[in-house]
């Protein structure tokens, strides 16, 4: 479902302590932008924050940079984060919202911001032959990542979308990373570690199965 435009949001999201308006600024250091320096993990297309909101607040240890491109999710992301921590008592000092396109996240991220652990939760499929360079598993993508992933930094991936998920085990492979642990049935496969998404909670209410896989940077630049 598309979003309306919120023409509020901007403005909100800028009087708030965890959004960073131009990340572009902090290519480099991003470690300086949070409260104190520590191990960084970030999640591309964070959506309405309900994933990251509970993975940072459990993770009081680690930078979370999340990144989406539309104010009018990163403001509902703003308030998801803003109630989980709440609900903690927790401060937000380890994540940062951030406004930016990631098919060019190697603008705002280089070989200095080390990231450690990569979430691609649910993305766009793009199913023509035309379109598939955008997938945020596609060897474009993969190679950008390598550019700031630590040596055996993790990329976790879960989809409903069995052609995407296939795809993206060939991509994995060719870009020099080795699959430590995959599954067609996430939930049914024993794995102690998820967090569910909104999303993958819509598709199993339908029945629909979630593939994952965590793919590791054994193939350094």
């Amino acid at each position: 479902m598309r979003l309306r435009r919120k023409a509020w949001a901007r403005p909100a999201l800028e009087e708030c302590s965890f959004f960073v308006a131009n990340p572009t600024d902090y290519i480099g250091k991003w470690n300086a932008v949070f409260e104190k320096p520590r191990e960084m993990w970030l999640e591309l297309g964070c959506g309405k924050g309900g994933f990251i909101s509970k993975l940072g607040v459990s993770h009081p240890d680690i930078n979370f940079i999340a990144v989406d491109i539309k104010d009018e999710v990163l403001i509902l992301a703003k308030e998801k984060i803003e109630k989980e921590y709440a609900l903690k008592n927790a401060n937000t000092g380890n994540i940062r919202l951030v406004p930016h396109e990631i098919m060019l996240i190697n603008r705002m991220l280089n070989e200095k911001d080390i990231i450690s652990r990569i979430y691609i939760n649910f993305c766009n499929p793009w199913y023509k032959n035309t379109h598939k360079v955008r997938r945020l598993t596609h060897p474009n993508q993969l190679n950008q990542y390598k550019q700031f992933l630590a040596p055996n930094a993790e990329v976790w991936f879960k989809t409903d979308d069995k052609p995407l998920f296939n795809d993206s085990i060939k991509y994995f492979e060719q870009c020099g990373f080795q699959i430590t642990f995959i599954t067609e049935d996430l939930h049914n496969s024993g794995f102690e570690h998820n967090i569910e998404t909104e999303h993958e909670r819509y598709f199993s209410e339908q029945g629909i199965k979630i593939n994952f896989l965590i793919a590791v940077n054994s193939n350094v630049f």
